[in-house]
């Protein structure tokens, strides 16, 4: 098999980075009810109930909870989102986003 001739060619693939990810942060008010923080979980962020009941609680406790991660595009229009639904019913209730780290 020595000296055959066999050539082998060597193929390189470059790998696309991954975009950044963004957290959607729900931060909690003392005003904004419940049963609508949940409303805003399920219709925005697509969240059954027991999942949105569980995001308001915690941030209710903690102040703030993580709702979900997305590319920087898809968290800035839930978010934004979220908040014209609450300003449109005149809450508190903020949404906000924040680089992965």
């Amino acid at each position: 098999m020595a000296g055959s001739g066999t050539n082998v060619e060597v193929r390189t693939r470059e790998k696309t980075a991954k975009p950044p990810l963004y957290k959607v942060i729900l931060l909690n008010d003392d005003f904004t009810p419940r049963e609508f923080v949940v409303m805003v979980l399920k219709s925005v962020f697509r969240m059954d109930e027991g999942a949105a009941l569980g995001v308001m609680l915690t941030a209710h406790r903690r102040g703030a909870c993580v709702v979900a991660v997305y590319t920087r595009e898809i968290a800035e229009t839930k978010s934004s989102q979220a908040n014209d639904l609450a300003k449109r019913h005149e809450y508190p209730l903020r949404f906000t986003t924040e680089k992965e780290t």
